[in-house]
């Protein structure tokens, strides 16, 4: 058995749940770059936020649907002029 093993490892947050500075200026209707791994992105149009600004509900462009993103999931949202 090893002897010095983290027994309370699964509460503890693998990534920091705190929005960017700029999701909390994103709104509805915006539209973004969603970049989920390098060389995979895809445009879309803010559908919903939380309250928070913790999580957003993404409509992918080209009929890729609509996705939901959380601050913790280690995806880049970035707003586009």
């Amino acid at each position: 058995m090893a002897r010095n093993v983290k027994h309370d490892a699964a509460e503890a947050p693998l990534r920091p749940a705190v929005p960017a500075a700029h999701w909390k200026k994103l709104k509805t209707g915006d539209r973004v770059l969603v970049r989920l791994t390098p060389g995979f992105e895809s445009g879309g149009l803010v559908d919903a936020i939380t309250w928070d600004h913790s999580a957003i509900w993404v409509d992918l462009d080209d009929g890729r649907g609509r996705v939901l993103l959380h601050c913790g999931d280690g995806v880049e949202v970035v707003p586009q002029e």
